[in-house]
């Protein structure tokens, strides 16, 4: 019979627990905003500034332009979709699964990050996404593979989370077999995601280390041929 370790030692063996083991809820309602740069958001900065060659001439993004005018290069034009019509910075509301509104071949790139858990229909929304791109023009887009559930927003209601193999489904479907797919994450990232705290609170092997087991962020590149 194996004999017990002693007190400390099993204390020293257990996980850190990120110092939560006397609360249950986030150390941050705000996703880490409030302590430095929120884990996903870490990622898909990350994956936007690997990709800067593709933000040019006509781009649309979803919500605001931060990150088109932050990464873009040489962009002519930026136009911002929105679902709700009380974004002031919207030029386009619309669905994206009926964006009917919005004619053939218009963008170079779209920038859709954090967006396609909200979309009911989401299929129909990735179609729509390679209708509305110019030939050769570029989707850059990530998805949680782990996140709060968004409860109080009265515009959005969250629907999906997401895995690599969904996404080459998902894209490859309008797409192309040679849509561009990335996980970020490890189970470390994904359980401070959770807790609220920031990429910089992390060490670089804890935020940067990939675990295809424990994505937090995927994020796929697709070029309409």
């Amino acid at each position: 019979m194996r004999e017990r370790l002693p007190a400390a030692l099993r204390r020293l063996a257990r996980p850190r627990w990120f110092g939560l083991r006397s609360r249950i809820g986030p150390v941050s309602e705000h996703w880490g905003y409030d302590r430095g740069t929120p884990i996903d958001r870490w990622y898909i900065e990350q994956f936007l500034a690997e990709h800067r060659a593709d933000l040019r001439g006509r781009v649309l993004e979803v919500k605001d332009d931060e990150y088109a005018r932050r990464f873009g290069g040489s962009i002519d034009h930026v136009d911002v979709l929105d679902i709700d019509p009380q974004n002031e910075r919207a030029t386009i509301v619309t669905d994206l699964a009926d964006a009917t509104a919005i004619p053939d071949a218009t963008y170079d790139c779209v920038v859709l990050t954090q967006t396609l858990q909200y979309v009911p229909r989401v299929a129909d929304a990735i179609r729509h996404l390679r209708r509305i791109l110019a030939p050769g023009g570029t989707l850059l887009a990530t998805v949680p593979a782990l996140s709060r559930v968004v409860v109080a927003d009265p515009v959005f209601a969250d629907h999906w989370r997401f895995t690599e193999a969904s996404c080459r489904a998902l894209f490859g479907d309008a797409f192309g077999p040679e849509v561009e797919v990335r996980v970020y994450g490890n189970a470390t990232a994904g359980a401070g995601f959770l807790l609220g705290y920031a990429a910089e609170e992390l060490s670089g092997l804890e935020r940067d280390a990939v675990d295809l087991r424990f994505p937090v962020v995927v994020a796929v590149r697709a070029v309409r041929a």
